[in-house]
């Protein structure tokens, strides 16, 4: 499976991006999706999670109650929408996915596939 992740780009700390990761060729409707993150300098980290069935999300301590994961099945994506951004947002962001309905995963070994990342810049 080939994920293509965007939506990326340079916003104001406050302001709000969404990004979107849809694979090639495949429905996803039957994969769990996570998204992580690798600030300049650091790891890659976990950000947010959501099952298959789209019924179980899970969210870094970071994020939480400022980004949502959430699933349109009808346009094959998974989007991961981001408000009240800050500038330690700043990273390169990637989508993952593997196969399963239920259940979520926030270890990048736990995720067979990936997109290429894209870039999300956030000014103070």
């Amino acid at each position: 499976v080939q994920l293509q992740a965007c939506g990326g780009g340079l916003v104001q700390a406050g302001g709000s991006l969404r990004l979107s990761c849809a694979p090639s060729g495949r429905p996803f409707s039957n994969y769990v999706v996570g998204w992580f993150r690798q600030a300049p300098g650091k790891e890659r980290e976990f950000v947010a999670a959501l099952s298959g069935s789209g019924g179980t999300t899970r969210y870094a301590d970071s994020v939480k109650g400022r980004f949502t994961i959430s699933r349109d099945n009808a346009k094959n994506t998974v989007y991961l929408q981001m408000n009240s951004l800050k500038p330690d947002d700043t990273a390169v962001y990637y989508c993952a996915a593997d196969e399963g309905i239920y259940g979520v995963r926030v270890r990048q070994s736990q995720y067979a596939y990936w997109g290429q990342g894209t870039l999300v810049t956030v000014s103070s």
